[in-house]
């Protein structure tokens, strides 16, 4: 089994700052692209950065200069740095990984996080 574990949402105010983790474990051979999405209340879910186990980022236009997505691979550890946060922000952010569970099987799966909320006040 594979489980990706987030951390470090909460309420901040408008132009703070947030640092989310998200930690994957189990039964892991290879992670590639790790990435945060979220979802907002009666929106669709969408993504907000991802990270190739190389280094390579993509962001979302409405978070390029605010935030900055980053990885560990030895502790199989995506990180999500928030700043200049804006109401719109609020959502539940995801963790999504993308990886193999066993060197035999070439199959790549896509696991997910159960969440965590970012509420930003004004």
């Amino acid at each position: 089994q594979v489980q990706l574990v987030e951390s470090g949402g909460g309420l901040v105010q408008a132009g703070g700052s947030l640092r989310l983790s998200c930690a994957a474990s189990g039964s892991i051979f290879s992670i590639s692209l790790m990435g945060w999405y979220r979802q907002a209340p009666g929106k669709q879910r969408e993504l907000v950065a991802s990270i190739t186990s190389g280094g390579s980022t993509n962001y979302a236009d409405s978070v390029k200069g605010r935030f900055t997505i980053s990885r560990d691979n030895a502790k199989n550890t995506v990180y999500l740095q928030m700043t200049s946060l804006k109401l719109e922000d609020t959502a539940v952010y995801y963790c999504n990984a993308g990886l193999r569970t066993t060197n035999w099987d070439p199959t790549w799966k896509a696991y997910w996080g159960q969440g965590t909320q970012v509420t930003v006040s004004s």
